[in-house]
Formats: C-alpha cells, sequence, structure tokens
C-alpha cells in the first residue's frame, strides 16, 4: 500500500514539474527563434549594404567629369615659344607695349599676349628711316584690309623711291619668283621670302637673285616704277604674308 501511494506521489511530482517547466521551454525557444530571425536580418542588411556599394562605387564620382571621345578640350600653347621666335615676349596685357600686341601665342591665361617691339623686321626701303605705310592717294590706300574696290588689300604697301635698294627684312632663303595681277589685268613682280618663322611675299621688285640665302639688312634688289603704268601713285613695295595675315605687328 505504501509502495502504491509513493508511486502516485512521485508521478504527480512529475506532472507537476512537466506542467511547470513546458513554458519556460516555450519561452526559451522562442528567444532563440527571435534571436535567429534577427542574425538572418543582420546578413541581409550587410548584403543589400555591399551590394549597394559595390553598385555605387561603379558610378563616376562626383568633381571626376566623365571624357567622352567626342568632347575636345580647349587648350591654348604650352609654352612661350611662338612668342619668342617672333621676337616679343609674353606679359599681361594691361602692361604698356611700345609695340603691338598679338594673341594666342603664349601660354596661360587669355590675358598674356606676345608683346611685339616696334620694327622687328628692318627698314626695307634703303635711305628712310621707318617702314613707312603708304597713305591714301588717287589710287587706292596702302594700310592691311583697305578697301580695294570689292575686295581688301590683303597687304601693306610700303613707301619706296624709284629703282631705290630693298634691303631683305629678315634673314631667311628665297624659294623663287611670284606675280600677280589685279582685277584690272596690271602684274606685278617680286620674290617669296621665308625661314622657320616667317614666309613673305616681296611684290614691285626686281630682285639680285631668286634663290639662296639672304641675311637681315642685305641689300635684297631695287623697287620698280609704278609711275608709267599709274600717274600720280606714291611709290611703293607691296609686302604680303604668305597666309594673307596682317604684317604690321613686324614693321
Amino acid at each position: 500500500m505504501m509502495r502504491m501511494l509513493f508511486r502516485i506521489c512521485f508521478i504527480a511530482a512529475l506532472l507537476v514539474c512537466c506542467v511547470l517547466l513546458s513554458p519556460a521551454l516555450e519561452h526559451e525557444k522562442r528567444r532563440g527563434e527571435e534571436f535567429q530571425s534577427s542574425d538572418e536580418n543582420a546578413d541581409s542588411n550587410i548584403k543589400v549594404k555591399r551590394n549597394y556599394t559595390t553598385t555605387n562605387d561603379r558610378r563616376p564620382k562626383a568633381g571626376s567629369p566623365r571624357k567622352t571621345g567626342s568632347e575636345r578640350v580647349s587648350m591654348g600653347p604650352r609654352s612661350d615659344v611662338s612668342c619668342a621666335k617672333l621676337g616679343g615676349i609674353c606679359q599681361p596685357h594691361r602692361y604698356i607695349c611700345q609695340g603691338r600686341y598679338l594673341k594666342d601665342k603664349c601660354s596661360g591665361a587669355k590675358t598674356r599676349q606676345c608683346c611685339m617691339p616696334v620694327g622687328v623686321w628692318s627698314i626695307l626701303c634703303a635711305g628712310h628711316h621707318n617702314n613707312r605705310v603708304r597713305s591714301c592717294d588717287a589710287h587706292g590706300c596702302g594700310a592691311f584690309n583697305s578697301r580695294r574696290g570689292d575686295d581688301l588689300h590683303k597687304a601693306v604697301d610700303l613707301v619706296c623711291d624709284d629703282y631705290g635698294i630693298v634691303n631683305t627684312p629678315f634673314s631667311g632663303s628665297l624659294v623663287g619668283p611670284v606675280s600677280r595681277k589685279d582685277s584690272a589685268g596690271h602684274q606685278y613682280d617680286g620674290v617669296k621670302l621665308l625661314n622657320d618663322v616667317h614666309c613673305v611675299k616681296i611684290f614691285n621688285i626686281r630682285p639680285f637673285h631668286y634663290m639662296g640665302p639672304v641675311a637681315q639688312g642685305e641689300a635684297l634688289g631695287y623697287l620698280l616704277p609704278l609711275q608709267e603704268r599709274f600717274s600720280g601713285i606714291t611709290s611703293h613695295l607691296e609686302l604680303q604674308m604668305c597666309d594673307s595675315s596682317d604684317p604690321s605687328p613686324f614693321i
């Protein structure tokens, strides 16, 4: 009888323990599931952040503009050599230049321009103190871009004396005769002179020779008279750059 009562009490105690432990076990199970869920969410967030970072790394960074093949970068000269070869000096254009300023010959900012001194070339016409540009007369004006009928004069006329000696403006080489005709059919003869920097055509002269090296100031030839064809015209030679630019800054 006693053994039976002991077994019943033991079984009852076990049942009570099971009833009491079940909520605790259920609570621990839920905590474990919540912890596992939070770990999975954290891993997912890390993956999302990594993917976002990788995607952003492929995008161009701010402040670094993308370059395309169609884009062209406008750059000026990288040095002042172009100006120096012409006999000039690069300086801010706000400074006084005794001669003339030439653009796009200097490195740096656009405000730096090439100052060309007066009379870079020698005086072409012997017996004259300077290269004087022909003023206007009955047959036209001698300045660069002066009106010639329907055209512009892409040269400069320098006053000279008939049959007067014409000197070489800069050292270089003579490369043959040149000629041109005006709208009225009049022909003008001359010679071409060039070096590494300059190229000019000098008309209305008869050179002593058409080929070979010449030095600055050397006698180049003599002026052909124009009075026989154009009565009252100012005797002059015509100085034309090979690229039809203005030779005024050099004379």
